[in-house]
């Protein structure tokens, strides 16, 4: 019974030492391209769009989550950019309205690439990667004829945070 004891209590501290902490992932993630909406006119004021509807494009439309209220009037968004590859395509549709015959979409479409670096960089191992964008571009379709969108400005090329706005629409 004493020999027992002390083996008893040696395994006691070897179990509870190998017991893992709690990980609770607080330090960060993948950050969203915030995109802010501007008059066009007055450049500093911020301008809801009538009922936007933001479309990935080349996705699979489960794998894309909406992070914003869908044909709502807002003068900003936040979208997931895709971190398997270089470019992300969305149609960004103000107006958004479907068609009672046909259930197509309506509205005035207008569609913007977003191609840019992914940065996978190592947070923790609760967290574990998160990926950062860097040098930030965009490329619009261009249609003259009714295009909604008349500028567009990047504020900031890097994209670490979701905190601030990336990318101005002027409409």
């Amino acid at each position: 019974m004493k020999r027992l004891l002390p083996i008893l209590f040696l395994l006691s501290i070897v179990q509870f030492s190998s017991c893992e902490k709690d990980d609770i992932c607080v330090e960060g993630d993948t950050p969203l391209l915030i995109i802010g909406f501007f008059d066009a006119e007055d450049t500093t004021t911020a301008k809801n769009v009538p009922s936007i509807r933001v479309i990935a494009l080349d996705t699979d439309p489960d794998t894309i989550v909406n992070t914003f209220s869908d044909r709502t009037n807002n003068d900003s968004i936040a979208l997931p950019l895709r971190i398997d590859s270089s470019s992300t395509e969305f149609a960004f549709i103000t107006n958004s309205a479907d068609d009672d015959d046909t259930e197509e979409e309506t509205g005035n479409i207008d569609t913007l690439r977003f191609n840019y670096v992914v940065n996978e960089r190592f947070v923790s191992r609760a967290c574990g990667f998160v990926a950062d964008y860097n040098s930030l571009d965009t490329v619009r379709q261009v249609r003259p004829e009714d295009d909604w969108i008349k500028r567009i400005t990047l504020v900031d090329t890097n994209i670490v945070n979701s905190n601030a706005i990336h990318v101005k629409i002027f409409h």
